[in-house]
């Protein structure tokens, strides 16, 4: 099974060095790194060439110019480019723990996708974080419930998967696809502009198609740097997108991957 890891980025080079960072020190790689750019300038381009100048797995960079939120529409085009059998989504300030790649890859099975678990840092420790070398372990999550959820045990996994699915929400910021079912779905759906909701409708569609839901908690880990909010100019009709795509049981997108992928 070959392996792809897509992240997602826009305009945050210090983040996305200290994810590609955080790769660096994983137990397991993946065949191949797409870096997919929603726009950025220079400086996240020097920080992608830096990384795949010593990167021991080819690392590539797809970029579309900005034209707001269009991170499903950039995905898309990452998953066009590559030929991995399975296809883990990223964004581009999400610290992994070095066991993340390694999760998704064990974990991964036939008829499933899969949802990874997202530590939310605050701004502290967020900057403590980005200052660090250190690999990234429970300890920077703080206390209460993000402690829980830092926490790695793959024995304990094995037992959560139900209690998972209703405790995680679905968040493209990590996840876990066979490539051959986001090519079924048509990936995402790009008119669904601006933030919100395009990864929960890709998944409808995914299990109005049969392919069901498996979430890694305790398990699939990576710990989300604090930044503003994103607008929500298009988050109301983005969830009725969604809602529509429940309802009436849609299993594919008409604007989607087919419109990127080589002849």
């Amino acid at each position: 099974m070959r392996s792809c890891l897509v992240v997602t980025t826009y305009e945050r080079p210090d983040a996305l060095a200290r994810v590609l960072a955080s790769l660096a020190a994983q137990s397991n790689w993946p065949d191949e790194i797409i870096v997919a750019d929603d726009g950025s300038g220079p400086a996240t381009r020097i920080v992608i060439e830096r990384f795949a100048s010593t990167a021991p797995r080819p690392v590539r960079h797809v970029w579309q110019p900005h034209a707001g939120f269009r991170a499903g529409r950039v995905r898309n085009l990452a998953v066009a480019r590559t030929a991995a059998d399975y296809v883990i989504l990223l964004d581009g300030d999400m610290v992994m723990h070095p066991w993340f790649v390694a999760d998704h890859l064990d974990a991964a099975r036939d008829g499933c996708w899969h949802q990874g678990v997202r530590v939310a840092l605050d701004e502290p420790a967020s900057v403590r974080l980005l200052a660090s070398a250190a690999v990234p372990r429970g300890w920077w999550s703080g206390l209460g419930l993000r402690r829980v959820y830092a926490a790695r045990s793959p024995l304990v996994s094995r037992f959560t998967g139900r209690i998972a699915n209703a405790v995680i929400a679905v968040k493209s910021c990590n996840q876990g696809f066979w490539r051959r079912h986001l090519l079924a779905a048509n990936g995402f759906d790009e008119t669904m502009i601006g933030w919100g909701s395009e990864d929960k409708e890709l998944c409808a569609r995914l299990a109005n198609a049969g392919i069901a839901r498996r979430t890694l908690l305790f398990r699939g880990i990576a710990f989300h740097l604090a930044h503003p909010p994103a607008a929500r100019d298009g988050a109301a009709a983005n969830r009725d997108r969604w809602q529509a795509t429940v309802q009436r049981g849609r299993t594919r997108c008409d604007a989607g991957i087919d419109q990127h992928l080589p002849p």
